[in-house]
């Protein structure tokens, strides 16, 4: 297999939903809004056509993979290989006009993530890794921060839809950072939070509660760019396990704030 040209290939079809997408934005019917449980988890026509038009050119690009999407999306594999995509990482985002959203996907072989692509459209930058190779912003290099000190820092955090008996120990360790850096942004995108840490512009996210769409695109990223990303205990199950802490130099000491409440 090329993951090269897999790559080439992936990230083509972002920029042809991400047209798609940004042209139903300029015109988006507030009417056709839907809610998915709870009041603020949202849904629109656009995440459900967007994934469609992933699945079925996925299906083509390397077919007999299986898929698990944020939109329902979901089939077994006949290969090793399965996509885990969110055709719009920052629905709420987009369905209110602030310019944050991005298309994010990423490819499993057994279970191990071998590429990420994180499409941040309103400035059509793709972030973007394959196993093996160096992360990308476009056709940039990125790596992360050199910053070693939470002192130092600027965090990425997000408020999960669905809040568990952990809500008060999770606003400590906001309280702590806070109080402990340079500041804390809820950007509404998890994987532009992924993708921005690993290119440096904030050094540590973290977040609990999260789906593997969230993170398999932005998550391998970041690891490609030199960072580190595991569970609040510090193990490898992010990716389903529903929490996650990722970033460059101070991920010891944003997991020891984190450890010591959760």
């Amino acid at each position: 297999m090329n993951l090269a040209e897999i790559e080439k290939q992936v990230i083509s079809l972002c920029e042809e939903v991400g047209n798609f997408i940004r042209t139903e934005n300029e015109n988006f019917d507030r009417t056709k809004i839907e809610q998915k449980g709870s009041f603020s988890n949202l849904v629109s026509y656009v995440d459900k056509e967007s994934e469609k038009k992933l699945v079925t050119a996925l299906s083509k690009i390397l077919p007999g993979s299986g898929f698990l999407g944020e939109e329902g999306t979901e089939t077994v594999s006949t290969n090793d290989y399965q996509w885990i995509i969110d055709p719009l990482d920052g629905t709420t985002n987009f369905l209110h006009g602030l310019p944050i959203f991005a298309i994010s996907i990423g490819l499993l072989r057994k279970k191990e993530i071998v590429l990420g692509i994180v499409y941040e459209l309103s400035h059509k930058e793709c972030f973007h890794a394959i196993e093996g190779g160096k992360a990308y912003c476009n056709d940039r290099v990125i790596s992360i921060s050199p910053i070693k000190t939470l002192q130092e820092s600027l965090l990425a955090t997000g408020f999960p839809y669905y809040h568990t008996e952990k809500k008060e120990n999770y606003l400590e360790i906001i309280k702590i950072f806070l109080e402990q850096t340079h500041g804390i942004r809820r950007l509404g995108s998890a994987a532009i939070d992924l993708a921005y840490v690993a290119c440096g512009r904030m050094e540590g996210f973290f977040e609990y509660n999260l789906k593997p769409w969230d993170v398999a695109g932005g998550a391998f990223i970041l690891q490609q760019a030199g960072g580190k990303v595991t569970d609040f205990s510090g193990g490898n199950n992010f990716l389903f396990g529903g929490e996650l802490c990722a970033a460059g130099g101070v991920h010891a000491e944003m997991l020891t704030v984190i450890q010591e409440k959760w």
